[in-house]
């Protein structure tokens, strides 16, 4: 991606506005909605405290329509938008990399993403990566849920009733008997 300046902006959505912030090695963040466009925006202001708010350059366009189509319902993986990684430690982009490889609809558990890093131990790990993940939802950390098919933490505005909004928006459904999702 070769963008000639920093900024972000807002773009609605179908569960509100959402941020994004580029530069010139990609998109630099990716905001869920807050409780409303202006906490959001506030957020932003304080992620990217040097950058300013601008329309978005056209590059920035198809990973604005991807967001908004997976918050939509249709099944997006993201992969094509480019991440700015610079700043964000040698493990978080591992653990990243194989979140974003988790299927719109599906899931799967800290552990198998800690197994498949080499180390079922590195759980814990994997969850506090997923937590400060700054790219969400092009990083699909809605999509990582704790053993046994538990909920688990979700950091965005909403707590776990965000993720699983996002869950069911993607067609994942909740076992009627456990509560557990697929």
């Amino acid at each position: 991606m070769n963008l000639e300046s920093k900024g972000f902006a807002l773009f609605d959505t179908a569960i509100g506005a959402c941020g994004i912030a580029w530069g010139p090695r990609g998109i630099a963040g990716v905001q869920l909605p807050e409780s409303g466009e202006g906490a959001t925006r506030e957020r932003m202001r304080r992620r990217f405290a040097q950058w300013p708010e601008r329309e978005p350059p056209p590059v920035v366009g198809p990973a604005i329509a991807g967001i908004r189509a997976l918050l939509n319902g249709e099944p997006r993986d993201l992969a094509e938008i480019a991440l700015d990684l610079e700043g964000v430690s040698e493990f978080h982009r591992r653990v990243y990399e194989i979140a974003r490889r988790i299927p719109p609809g599906r899931t799967r558990t800290y552990g198998d993403i800690a197994a498949e890093l080499g180390d079922k131990g590195l759980a814990r790990a994997v969850g506090q990566a997923l937590g400060l993940n700054p790219f969400a939802p092009v990083v699909p950390c809605h999509r990582v849920l704790a053993a046994g098919g538990q909920w688990g933490g979700f950091s965005a505005h909403g707590g776990a009733a965000s993720k699983l909004r996002m869950l069911a928006i993607e067609g994942a459904r909740p076992d009627s008997d456990s509560g557990h999702l697929f």
